[in-house]
């Protein structure tokens, strides 16, 4: 029989804190909803993507590459962190000193962990999905009727190459005539900015 009931035992308090954790969200969430002006208007409702005007329909295909990169971080994260406490727990003298295969235990222990997120990591690369943009290798096709004749000769002809720096160089030795200057470029556009207050 248990010699102090009222007292909470260790798993009691991991419950007591996960609980107050709970309350506290739900109490500034419901505190948010309660304290928090209401004055909706359309700017205020509508979509906000990092400060410009939303174009078409937010459902559009996302791309699976951040998925798949995302996943595998997430997976060597995660088992990462299992080699801290395992540090942690390794150099304890109380263990070694109770069984001296302690240590070659643990460190065979952590060494087929590590193989097996080696191998993971390898399977990966092979596969090439740490690869941002997967190339592949396609021959370009063409549905003109030019034979492939006409391209070879276009290929092996030898062109003449102009020596510009030389054209660059007799342009700016000719001098400027200041008589006509050079017309200001129109824009191409006018610019609309939309008033605040509308």
């Amino acid at each position: 029989m248990d010699d102090h009931p009222a007292q909470l035992s260790a798993y009691g308090h991991i419950l007591l804190i996960g609980v107050i954790g709970v309350l506290l969200v739900c109490v500034t969430m419901l505190l948010a909803k309660v304290l928090s002006p209401k004055k909706p208007n359309p700017i205020k409702l509508s979509t906000y993507e990092c400060g410009e005007e939303t174009t078409g329909s937010s459902w559009t295909q996302f791309n699976p590459r951040f998925y798949v990169i995302a996943l595998i971080f997430l997976l060597f994260d995660v088992e990462l962190i299992f080699v801290f406490p395992w540090a942690t727990v390794f150099g304890n003298k109380e263990f070694i000193a109770a069984d001296a295969r302690w240590g070659w235990f643990t460190l065979i222990e952590m060494a087929i962990f590590i193989v097996i997120l080696v191998l993971g990591l390898v399977y990966v690369w092979k596969k090439g999905y740490l690869n941002w943009v997967k190339t592949t290798h396609v021959v370009p096709t063409t549905d003109v009727a030019i034979p492939a004749s006409v391209y070879e000769q276009l290929n092996n002809k030898t062109y003449p190459i102009r020596d510009y720096k030389r054209i660059a160089e007799e342009e700016e030795s000719q001098p400027v005539s200041q008589a006509d200057p050079a017309p200001k470029p129109k824009l191409g556009f006018r610019p609309k900015f939309k008033s605040p207050n509308t």
